[in-house]
């Protein structure tokens, strides 16, 4: 590999998970600082991919799970709240816990027009400015023109998005499928995991590791 090319890395990352927003202006900060490739790979969410993980989850995860997001958001300065709508629709189950409804309007747009913006060579940067509409405190988040300058923050026009997205759903599903078969091949399950040279370094307190791994292999700045 010659010195000026740049070193890759795959994220693995999820429209529903608070760590992968919590990760991402990170991640965006170092494919413009680095001589990185921050390849943006979306995938469901377990909700959607396993909805059966939270119906086996401790009693006590819930609480310390929003204890603990609230609290590193704080110490990262970023503003979070609970999306409203949440990406993935959740209705009352019988055991007291939510399960995923039939009917999924968010996540699918979501996730299907990311692997178009990573195809337009912009999707680590649609993923940062959608993470913050969605996960910082912007009520119906969807509706407007919320997501239309999200995608134009990212140098992208959401018109062009949806129009590919719907019109190639087959092709996508695939790319989102692959996606997943690699992240899982990549060593992790859970959002965000980052992948790199066979290692995965999974949640949004590994960056500084991962950081660490790539400045071991020879990463340097733009």
């Amino acid at each position: 590999m010659a010195k000026t090319d740049p070193l890759s890395i795959d994220v693995f990352w999820s429209f529903r998970s608070p760590w992968s927003y919590l990760a991402t202006p990170r991640l965006l900060d170092w494919s413009r600082r680095y001589a990185l490739d921050v390849r943006f790979r979306p995938v469901y969410p377990l909700a959607i991919r396993t909805p059966a993980f939270f119906d086996n989850v401790h009693p006590l995860w819930t609480r310390y799970f929003m204890i603990d997001v609230h609290r590193v958001a704080e110490m990262l300065g970023l503003p979070f709240h609970w999306p409203s709508p949440d990406p993935v629709v959740q209705l009352p189950g019988p055991n007291g816990r939510p399960r995923t409804g039939d009917v999924q309007p968010y996540i699918h747009r979501l996730t299907r027009i990311g692997v178009v913006a990573e195809e337009q060579g912009c999707g680590i940067a649609f993923a940062n400015a959608a993470a913050r509409l969605i996960w910082g405190g912007t009520a119906n988040w969807h509706e407007g023109e919320h997501l239309v300058n999200a995608a134009r923050e990212a140098g992208l026009d959401l018109a062009t998005l949806d129009r590919v997205a719907s019109s190639d759903v087959e092709r996508i599903e695939g790319v989102i499928a692959q996606n997943q078969a690699d992240h899982e091949r990549a060593g992790h399950w859970g959002v965000p995991t980052c992948a790199f040279r066979g290692e995965p370094f999974f949640g949004q307190d590994r960056l500084d590791v991962l950081l660490w791994r790539l400045e071991q292999n020879g990463l340097i700045a733009r």
